[in-house]
């Protein structure tokens, strides 16, 4: 039975049913849509780490065959911009004199500033000189729209496109992890994958290696990744297993040691 059947007979029945079983239906159909599509609070992923580890980041990059979008991912991956934030980077968020860059956050519409690592600040002055006309004709955006295949008139690179850049370097670098189907998936179509590695991975690598280079200073990381409530950064922090699966062998070890001594 396709959609349109469904419909038209649940309109003839609703006239026949009792009001308390007009009730009932309305009741599983909005149990059915809250199943899937209303907003989880806690990820379904649970503990799983979505960032990149060290060697994954390494791989990942040499496995981006542009230099664009390499220095876009390392704007990701070193100054944990969001890919909305960094497909939008105009000349003018770059103060030269400073080594300073100026962003209008993607989720609280406020400014703010970082400075920019030295190798990446020197990497992007290259960048600029190599493709000055490129990005002047784009009307000053560094990360410019050139054959991306995308018919939308606005002159930076398409967020669409760049999901499908990364998607093409993850599978190069053999990185990529489903580790689960997406459960919101619309009749007649195939499950979604779910990545374990998005763009978005590339923002959970900075904001993490960031908290460890200040020994967890939950406050200087919030201001790094731009937060207005340290608990949301404390999200990111605690998907890091790293320091976890070293406390569960410090914890443990010993105990099995003993077991396997007694077992001898």
């Amino acid at each position: 039975m396709d959609f349109q059947d469904f419909l038209h007979k649940t309109e003839q029945l609703s006239s026949r049913v009792s009001k308390h079983q007009l009730e009932k239906i309305r009741a599983l159909i909005a149990q059915a849509h809250a199943r899937r599509f209303r907003k989880r609070r806690e990820p379904r992923y649970g503990t799983i780490n979505k960032g990149f580890t060290e060697l994954e980041l390494e791989r990942f990059l040499r496995n981006v065959k542009n230099d664009k979008f390499r220095l876009l991912f390392k704007y990701q991956a070193y100054l944990g911009l969001r890919v909305g934030e960094v497909s939008k980077l105009h000349i003018s968020n770059i103060d030269f004199d400073k080594r300073e860059l100026t962003i209008k956050s993607e989720k609280s519409a406020k400014l703010d500033s970082l400075i920019i690592p030295l190798d990446l600040f020197k990497e992007t002055i290259h960048y600029i000189a190599k493709n000055e006309a490129s990005i002047k004709a784009s009307n000053g955006y560094v990360f410019f729209k050139e054959n991306d295949n995308n018919h939308n008139e606005v002159p930076h690179i398409d967020l669409n496109y760049v999901r499908k850049v990364f998607r093409e370097s993850v599978a190069r670098a053999n990185i990529d992890q489903i580790y689960a189907y997406s459960e919101e998936t619309t009749i007649g179509h195939k499950e979604r994958p779910l990545h374990r590695l998005t763009t978005h991975s590339l923002r959970h690598y900075a904001i993490t290696h960031f908290s460890k280079s200040t020994n967890g200073n939950v406050v200087l990381s919030s201001r790094f990744a731009r937060h207005a409530n340290p608990s949301t950064t404390m999200r990111y922090i605690a998907k890091d297993n790293e320091q976890l699966y070293s406390e569960i062998d410090n914890a443990f070890s010993y105990q099995i040691s003993k077991i396997k001594v007694l077992q001898i």
